[in-house]
């Protein structure tokens, strides 16, 4: 499933919303996808950055739920986060 990208956030329904970046995540190919593992430590730390915003990285503008799911991402501030 792709992301809309013609919907403004305040067209959209909340919870919709949420279901489909939790859909998106969900269909991300096995070969992809970071390990669960990681994916929670790599969440873990979004929660303590003062650039997340409403799930979303004010520095690259991401939906760190998606970035954190992919292989080969990193957090923009440094490779060495995560």
């Amino acid at each position: 499933m792709k992301p809309c990208r013609k919907c403004l956030l305040s067209e959209t329904d909340e919870t919709a919303f949420f279901k489909h970046v939790q859909e998106y995540v969900n269909s991300i190919p096995p070969e992809h996808k970071a390990p669960p593992i990681e994916y929670n430590r790599r969440l873990e730390f979004c929660k303590t950055c003062n650039h997340l915003i409403n799930g979303m990285c004010i520095l690259c503008g991401c939906y760190v739920e998606v970035r954190a799911a992919k292989i080969g991402q990193h957090c923009v501030r440094s490779p060495d986060i995560w």
